[in-house]
């Protein structure tokens, strides 16, 4: 699988870790989890809904002039699972180009082996966290 070196290194140590341990280290993800920056912070509208997700979950891109993506989510600390898949793109995309994002298959979370460790419903969740950011990249990039 053609991924982000980031995100490869991210998705190796998912893959290697014990089943048991899996869960543990989604949360140190989701406690990774930057903080909204001001800008964004003081304007919540410019943080798109991912209605899939039974958790309020905010995400935005934003691209660089050098075509290096930066991604932000807003998610509740309650909700753990969620917060961790987020750390884990922030952690594996966040200057990346806009084409390595694109060219992530909408599945690699299955080679983590969270399908073992999480509800296809999380799993859910997870993919169309992944659509959404590409979508905007792509009308990002539309103009």
């Amino acid at each position: 699988m053609d991924l982000p070196e980031a995100l490869a290194n991210v998705v190796n140590d998912f893959a290697s870790a014990p089943p048991e341990l899996r869960i543990e280290l989604l949360v140190e993800h989701a406690e990774g989890l930057p903080p909204l920056p001001d800008h964004l912070a003081q304007a919540p509208d410019q943080l798109e809904q991912v209605v899939e997700c039974q958790t309020p979950f905010f995400l935005t891109t934003e691209v660089d002039d050098h075509d290096r993506v930066t991604l932000w989510f807003d998610c509740p600390p309650q909700a753990p699972t969620m917060r961790g898949f987020a750390g884990i793109l922030s952690t594996g995309l966040n200057g990346a180009s806009v084409d390595e994002v694109l060219a992530v298959p909408g599945d690699f979370h299955l080679t983590m082996g969270l399908g073992e460790a999480i509800s296809p419903l999380r799993l859910r969740g997870m993919d169309a966290i992944l659509v959404r950011l590409k979508r905007q990249l792509v009308e990002h990039r539309a103009g």
